[in-house]
């Protein structure tokens, strides 16, 4: 069974720093590109970030190019996501997901999602 299981989420103030981590099992980690997705209140769900397989190819959304960094361990199975200089605009309720490999924007399996709430 797929499993994705976030954690590291919290309330910080801005210009504060987080770092979510997401646990996989059930499937071949290192075999899958993994992304972060992220739901705000009252909106649709948005791409954050993606990595490959491997690690060295790494994409952003433009809103945290700069900001954020995704990287993953595969020996340890898992997915990070560092939040630097977060803002108000960046809650949400983020979640990894696993790529599909059939088009891009594609996932079919998702964590629960960790909270993350930048206020002052």
């Amino acid at each position: 069974e797929v499993q994705l299981v976030e954690s590291g989420g919290g309330m910080v103030q801005p210009g504060g720093s987080l770092r979510l981590s997401c646990a996989a099992s059930g499937f071949i980690f290192s075999s899958y590109d993994m992304s972060w997705v992220r739901q705000a209140p009252g909106r649709g769900h948005e791409w954050v970030s993606s990595i490959n397989t491997g690690g060295s190819s790494t994409y952003y959304t433009d809103s945290v190019k700069g900001r954020f960094t995704i990287a993953r361990d595969n020996a340890k199975n898992t997915l990070y996501l560092q939040m630097d200089n977060l803002k108000p605009e960046d809650t949400a309720l983020y979640h990894c997901a696993r790529d599909s490999g059939k088009a891009t924007y594609d996932w079919d399996y998702w964590g629960q999602g960790t909270q993350v709430t930048v206020s002052s």
